[in-house]
């Protein structure tokens, strides 16, 4: 069903917003994707090192330094030279979310951890800015506390040519039950389904 749906709304020059029935069953399939094969490595010591690292480093930040690393990223996006997106994408902590994405066949699309600004810690490729934390992806997650989820709206994302949805996570540190974080994960809504 899903599949004519979105290829219906290709042809139609649609969005998915307004196919209230494909997404409702995205959101299930998302769901249930989340809990078989995201959930077992959602908290994986890897991502919560590496964000209590930037929580630490960037404990005093202002809204106004934030601003200024959102606009040094934007600039650097797809320049050869990058000293604030290279760290993000080369990291021990992204190099495990890309092998999550290697690992699903084709189901995942991408992935990002946050920090507790909003800031990406680790990416599995260039997101279009650094910043996160004014995004429902963040807002409806770390801003919530443990346990959160939000599954966000199948729309058609340009850099991979496909239509996605994204399942967004708070990341929770095993040790104190605290949240640190949230981890975003795109999945590719053909391939899902």
């Amino acid at each position: 069903m899903l599949k004519t749906t979105l290829a219906l709304a290709a042809t139609a020059g649609l969005s998915l917003v307004s196919l209230p029935a494909a997404a409702d069953e995205f959101s299930e399939a998302l769901s249930g994707y989340y809990d078989s094969q995201i959930a077992a490595w959602a908290n994986d010591p890897a991502l919560i090192s590496a964000i209590a690292e930037q929580n630490a480093a960037r404990s005093g930040m202002t809204q106004a330094d934030i601003d200024a690393m959102d606009s040094e990223w934007r600039a650097q996006v797809g320049a050869a030279d990058a000293p604030v997106i290279d760290p993000v994408l080369n990291n021990a902590a992204a190099d495990f979310l890309r092998a999550r994405v290697a690992d699903s066949g084709g189901i995942i699309t991408e992935a990002f951890t946050m920090d507790a600004h909003g800031l990406n810690v680790a990416a599995t490729a260039v997101t279009s800015d650094m910043w996160q934390g004014d995004e429902a992806k963040f807002t409806k997650t770390y801003a919530m506390g443990p346990g959160a989820t939000h599954l966000g709206d199948v729309e058609f994302d340009e850099s991979t040519q496909t239509y996605q949805g994204q399942i967004s996570v708070t990341l929770t540190d095993p040790a104190t039950g605290a949240a640190v974080g949230a981890l975003t994960v795109g999945v590719n809504a053909e391939a899902l389904m």
